[in-house]
């Protein structure tokens, strides 16, 4: 039997998204001060590119949001 859209959409999402989590817990593992040194400028230009992309992301999802159905990268 063939594969739904919303089943592979089910599928995707979540693997998709437990990876993205990973990989988030493990970026917050730089924040030890005992291993690393940083500024807040630099975690300021860590973040804000991730911030940036995650908002774009989600806003392709919403249907009330105008969209130009491609993002684009500065």
């Amino acid at each position: 039997m063939a594969e739904t859209k919303n089943e592979r959409f089910r599928r995707l999402a979540e693997s998709r998204g437990n990876r993205l989590i990973r990989e988030i817990q493990i970026l917050s593992n730089l924040s030890n001060r005992k291993n690393y040194a940083y500024t807040p400028e630099q975690v300021r230009q860590l973040f804000d590119p991730i911030e940036d992309e995650l908002s774009k992301a989600r806003a392709m999802f919403d249907e009330d949001m105008p969209s130009e159905g491609k993002v684009k990268l500065s």
